[in-house]
């Protein structure tokens, strides 16, 4: 019996690498470490790339021209590339009603279903002239409303790498995976992505993740892992849905 929980627990117990701000502008010193190190372990991340961006913060970075080479490549190695807004410019503000009650700037948020489909539609075209393949999305500081699910939705994208929980969950017919903390953390127990920003790391911080990877690497697992573990079942709802209402209820009062 204890082997038997062991091996469900195990089974049960991973996280995903989800590097954020993707794009042409970026500290690309310190991508080429982290690839290096990506490589070392066989650990396939999941690279949110922005396809148009405008961001005044990121376009400060050096530019690759080069870049779409890189991310396919990156997918050529069996690296998850993901939709990670549009332009990541943040034109207009949550007021805490978005879909999981962030609060903050948004891409999203606010815009007409119109718009928001015209721009997710925008991003998929650029992937998709350079055969790309992208199956799921991301938004700009976690903000989406009900029409960024819709847009999403009738353009295809059916996977979400965002959300509350210990478990990846399905919810409004779509797939969330959870991301819950803004620097590496390893939980004994269920699959979340990171969030990674090394546009503002240094080098010391690298050597940290660096640690933290050579640590953890054998239960980092890629999104191909996460899918094949099939549906939610109440235990996992059950858990999911106490974390979220513990979350939320802190968020509220920041």
């Amino acid at each position: 019996m204890f082997n038997s929980i062991k091996k469900i627990t195990s089974k049960y117990t991973g996280l995903l690498i989800r590097m954020d701000d993707i794009s042409e502008n970026m500290n690309w010193d310190l991508m080429d470490k982290c690839e290096s190190l990506f490589d070392k372990h066989n650990i396939k991340p999941l690279l949110g790339v922005i396809p148009l961006n405008k961001d005044p913060e990121l376009l400060k970075h050096p530019k690759n021209l080069k870049f779409w080479e890189r991310v396919t490549n990156w997918q050529n190695k069996g690296w998850e590339i993901t939709m990670h807004g549009c332009n990541h410019e943040y034109t207009q503000k949550s007021d805490k009603k978005d879909i999981f009650n962030y609060g903050g700037y948004s891409e999203f948020y606010g815009l007409d279903y119109s718009e928001q489909l015209n721009k997710i539609k925008v991003g998929l075209e650029e992937f998709k002239k350079r055969k790309i393949d992208v199956r799921s999305f991301f938004a700009p500081n976690h903000v989406y409303d009900d029409n960024t699910l819709k847009a999403l939705k009738d353009s295809g994208i059916k996977i979400i790498i965002d959300g509350y929980g210990l478990f990846p969950y399905n919810k409004f017919d779509l797939l969330f995976i959870p991301q819950l903390f803004y620097k590496e953390i390893f939980l004994p127990f269920g699959i979340q992505s990171t969030q990674i920003h090394l546009n503002y790391w240094d080098d010391k911080y690298f050597l940290n993740f660096e640690k933290f990877i050579s640590k953890n690497y054998k239960k980092i697992v890629d999104l191909n892992y996460i899918l094949n573990l099939g549906k939610t079942n109440v235990f996992k709802n059950i858990i999911n849905y106490s974390v979220e209402k513990t979350l939320k209820t802190l968020r509220r009062f920041k």
